[in-house]
């Protein structure tokens, strides 16, 4: 038999979609080639695949081959069909059997000597494969393989031992799945922050309800200690969702760690990150930095010193939850569902409105450092803080008693409640309260209509905008469902007052532009 059909996958965002393999053979001067829109990986695999065949003691057949990676109009990018394309031949040329074909896909890169080689994104294609079919991968992906989906994968080292499998000689036994039971990694524990309650508390708001938080000060008060933090208030991922961060990982060619894969990320890029990097792109577009934090802490240490330029792209995806990279050959989506952490200097030298330090900053050099920020960007921020420098005799009380000064509470107990006041939203209203619709927030239901009448008057008195108003009403409701998990018994009811939009408004300067 001429023709043979092997199955692989592409990538294109984070799916994975099916690509039918097809491989011709045909009487003619010897030719090789590749159509069904291959990118030049996908070219050169004419070559790996030949010396892989020839090395791996198999006929290369001296014929005319014509391999189609349908469906044809679907951008094919890198060496990821080599392993299928071999076996194809293989199978055209009758030293492989057709019919086993069908029940497996195929994904792996080809080395010279038939060796196969990790492959990037493969996590989309075990999540997508169809349920019929086993997926045979490299052993060097073994640590993608044994994520818990429900594809059934099949690690190798080299053709040779899929050949073997093939032919039913040496058959390969199935990747076993890792147990699904969540581990926490150690993180920085909250107690190691010295003082501080109003930026701890505005940390417990901010982990408890999803919400983007700024924190402003001068060097040296804490402010990145208490951001680097918070990813130890944070319950773990659910399977669903660190499976989706995995993915993202995979297609971006970082190592999953399966020991801890159910901890949420957290992303520190350098200041001089480009757009590209953070949103995401390149010819064959990656995911950035936003996606990477997917489910995660996106933490943008000084802030100010970020291009307007990246920080302007920041503004959709914060709203929406993903980004759509658009480029002339294709269009691919990333989800982009991350809490912004941020924090800043109030000026360039660091010691504006400072009480114990002079600024030194001229009001122009003020100006131009404040405008890096856009006042639709603060509009974003659900939590503004100034974090103040603590008293030198605090510090040095702490350093010489040690143990014997009472320290703040720990990461366990304010994770406690934060999983608690998560458990009531989830519960409730299907969703953190970052993600409550305009409509959701002025529900009757949970709010105290004179609650929402002196919000709305302070609103117009600081002549804040409409996004400010539903932020500050989400920032009450996760104070309020933080109450309700302190009460005992604890309780879903408690609905939101004026003492819940009062705090709720300290977080918010009246300055907002």
């Amino acid at each position: 038999m001429a023709l043979a059909i092997t199955f692989s996958r592409a990538t294109h965002g984070i799916k994975a979609p099916l690509v039918r393999v097809e491989t011709h053979l045909s009487n003619g001067l010897p030719a090789f080639t590749i159509v069904g829109l291959p990118e030049v990986a996908v070219k050169e695999s004419r070559d790996r695949v030949r010396s892989a065949i020839i090395n791996s003691h198999f006929d290369f057949p001296d014929r005319r081959i014509t391999i189609n990676l349908a469906p044809a109009d679907l951008p094919k990018e890198g060496s990821r069909f080599d392993l299928a394309i071999a076996l194809g031949i293989l199978a055209a040329s009758g030293q492989l059997p057709c019919e086993p074909l069908a029940r497996y896909e195929f994904i792996g890169e080809l080395s010279l000597s038939g060796e196969l080689r990790y492959v990037r994104g493969l996590l989309p294609a075990l999540v997508y494969a169809d349920e019929g079919r086993a997926l045979f991968v490299p052993s060097a992906n073994h640590h993608e393989a044994c994520l818990p989906v429900n594809t059934i994968a099949l690690a190798a080292k080299h053709i040779l031992d899929v050949c073997a499998h093939l032919r039913g000689k040496a058959m390969i036994e199935p990747v076993k799945k890792l147990d699904t039971k969540m581990q926490r990694s150690t993180d920085p524990d909250l107690a190691d922050v010295c003082g501080q309650p109003l930026a701890r508390r505005a940390l417990e708001i901010a982990a408890a309800g999803g919400h983007n938080l700024l924190l402003s000060g001068p060097p040296g008060t804490g402010k990145t200690m208490l951001a680097s933090r918070i990813n130890s208030l944070l319950p773990p991922l659910q399977q669903q969702a660190a499976i989706e961060v995995a993915a993202l990982h995979s297609l971006a060619g970082k190592r999953i760690d399966a020991r801890n894969w159910h901890q949420r990320p957290f992303r520190c890029p350098h200041h001089s990150a480009t757009a590209p990097s953070i949103v995401g792109g390149g010819s064959n577009p990656r995911p950035g930095e936003i996606s990477l934090a997917h489910h995660g802490v996106l933490f943008l240490d000084e802030l100010p010193e970020f291009d307007r330029s990246v920080l302007e792209v920041l503004r959709q995806p914060l709203e929406s939850g993903r980004v759509s990279i658009c480029r002339a050959a294709q269009q691919v989506e990333y989800p982009a569902e991350f809490q912004l952490i941020a924090a800043m200097n109030p000026c360039p030298c660091g010691y504006y409105g400072d009480p114990r330090q002079q600024c030194g900053c001229s009001a122009a050099q003020l100006q131009r450092y404040r405008s890096k920020l856009s006042g639709p960007l603060l509009d974003r921020i659900d939590l503004q803080v100034h974090v103040s420098r603590l008293p030198a005799s605090l510090l040095l009380q702490r350093d010489r008693a040690g143990q014997a000064v009472e320290r703040g509470e720990s990461s366990a107990v304010v994770r406690a409640r934060v999983e608690a006041a998560q458990n009531t939203q989830h519960k409730l209203r299907g969703k953190l309260n970052a993600s409550l619709s305009p409509a959701e927030l002025t529900s009757a239901q949970w709010i105290e209509p004179e609650a929402i009448d002196w919000l709305a008057g302070a609103i117009e008195k600081l002549g804040q905008s409409a996004r400010a108003f539903h932020r500050m009403l989400r920032v009450a409701r996760t104070i309020a469902d933080l109450q309700a998990a302190n009460q005992a018994p604890a309780s879903n009811a408690t609905k939101v007052g004026i003492d819940h939009v009062r705090e709720a408004l300290m977080f918010r300067p009246s300055n907002d532009r």
